[in-house]
């Protein structure tokens, strides 16, 4: 919760979602646990308010933020999903893939780029709704019976919270829609042609709606019913959202978020600028009904915090994500280690599925603080990589990178970030800044007003500033050996994927 005048953070909970892993390269997430994580966020949240004296009434609106890609299929009669979310960096999908760019002339993966501003690729929602049609039985009779709806996570609850089986709203919001490869982010319609060519039916698509609108008013289901009737007008996809909180209004202003991926976003303004170097082009935010649509160029890195919860999760290296930071203070050097984490093959600006994580470069020497050292280092130079091509598609290089998320807190990575980028990096002292966009946006909507997006309104942030401490030749140096280890990684796995471990 927010001062819609300050911007200040007043109140805030969070819990972490389980991840499931049935099967290798597969990632899932039980959509009811989504919805009650957020109903018991809600709860705590209004809990603390209440202990600050501040009286919840106050409350004027909702934004809801949400990983996008992530894809879900409920029974619109029922409430209940019909399969697990499946989230975004799985890779079940590489065999429709392969499947869908049989019928594409010359295997162009890039067929849909001026209409999509995205690749054929595992990691948009339109092969991962062809993947559940093709294999989940419950999904396609659901189909068949006009029982089945569509979304991303910010569909599933803004549905969920307006009223569900009883009248819920089905929309999303241009920067959610235009992740799905079904979307024209010309035209800011669902595709005809591209449902067709995937073989979606568009009667189970959410409605598209601009970023800062009343979607609905809540319909609590909370004991304290406190947000019944608050009105639910602000959507945006993770990245766009802090694009947002960022404050990145500006053509040329740019945003790197590092959370589970990292995902690195520059404002192109009202223009849609198509990437040379395997960066997206999507969009940015639609802040109102009638106002005008911004762009954006993005690139994607995959595995990014993930990769230290690897290390805590599934070497058992640290007991805790914080712990990473500590092993790496105390080498101050990977020795020569180089960890690329490609467990979902590569993204941008590669986009490269048969590539596998590794790690090279060991000795006798090396431990756990080097690994650890070189996890956090292989975070920085995936952004390098993306800053570089971003660079070189904008012609304006960047002076400054501002960074969110929860691995900011992380002072090692922030300066290893900028000694490999070298050039400074700025840091909000109030890491939520995915959360402040959704709320921006949603105290902004016509109908609510509270908050003004005037440039000359918003609140300056204060902020930490990370400079270059080592030179430039050493820096060119460790990510040349990167870019080795990266070419090493390719090629790893066939296209059909694997079986039980073993390869086919």
């Amino acid at each position: 919760v927010f001062n819609a005048e300050t911007a200040e953070l007043l109140s805030h909970h969070q819990v972490e979602i389980k991840q499931e892993f049935p099967k290798e390269g597969w990632v899932e997430q039980d959509p009811k646990e989504i919805l009650e994580s957020v109903y018991e966020c809600v709860e705590n949240t209004c809990e603390k308010l209440k202990q600050l004296n501040i009286d919840i009434s106050n409350i004027k609106a909702i934004g809801v933020t949400n990983q996008r890609e992530t894809t879900v299929v409920w029974d619109k009669t029922t409430g209940e999903p019909l399969y697990n979310a499946i989230v975004w960096l799985d890779l079940r999908t590489q065999s429709t893939v392969e499947r869908l760019l049989k019928r594409i002339p010359g295997r162009n993966k890039a067929f849909s780029k001026f209409k999509t501003g995205l690749p054929l690729s595992t990691y948009f929602s339109a092969v991962k709704l062809r993947w559940l049609l093709d294999n989940v039985e419950e999904v396609g009779q659901a189909v068949d019976d006009g029982r089945a709806m569509f979304g991303t996570i910010d569909s599933w609850l803004i549905w969920s919270l307006t009223g569900g089986k009883n009248g819920g709203i089905h929309c999303t919001d241009v920067t959610n829609a235009s992740r799905t490869m079904l979307f024209n982010i010309h035209s800011l319609e669902w595709d005809p042609e591209l449902c067709k060519f995937f073989d979606i039916p568009m009667e189970i698509l959410p409605k598209v709606r601009s970023s800062s609108e009343i979607y609905g008013l809540m319909v609590c289901f909370l004991t304290s019913g406190a947000l019944t009737g608050v009105p639910i007008s602000g959507c945006l996809g993770d990245q766009s959202a802090a694009l947002v909180g960022q404050m990145c209004f500006k053509n040329g202003q740019a945003k790197n978020t590092y959370g589970t991926g990292c995902f690195l976003l520059c404002n192109t303004g009202q223009k849609s600028v198509f990437s040379e170097h395997g960066l997206l082009t999507t969009i940015a935010y639609k802040l109102g009904r009638d106002k005008p649509v911004y762009y954006a160029l993005e690139g994607s890195v995959a595995i990014a915090g993930a990769a230290v919860r690897w290390l805590r999760d599934n070497l058992g290296i640290v007991e805790s994500s914080e712990e990473v930071e500590k092993l790496a203070a105390e080498v101050g050097t990977s020795y020569g280690c180089y960890f690329v984490p490609a467990f979902s093959g590569l993204y941008a600006p590669y986009w490269e599925p048969s590539a596998r994580g590794i790690i090279c470069g060991l000795t006798q020497f090396t431990n756990k603080n080097h690994i650890a050292f070189a996890a956090l280092e292989a975070v920085c130079f995936q952004t390098r990589e993306i800053l570089d091509a971003m660079n070189k598609d904008c012609g304006i290089p960047l002076n400054q990178l501002q960074v969110d998320g929860g691995m900011t807190n992380n002072k090692i990575l922030m300066q290893l970030q900028s000694d490999i980028l070298c050039i400074p990096v700025v840091k909000p002292s109030m890491p939520e800044t995915t959360a402040l966009g959704a709320a921006m946006a949603a105290g902004a909507a016509e109908g609510v007003g509270v908050w003004s997006l005037n440039p000359g309104d918003l609140t300056a942030v204060t902020c930490e500033l990370f400079e270059p401490q080592i030179n430039t030749e050493e820096s060119e140096f460790r990510y040349a050996r990167w870019k080795k280890a990266v070419i090493k990684s390719m090629g790893w796995e066939t296209s059909e994927g694997t079986s039980n471990g073993k390869s086919k």
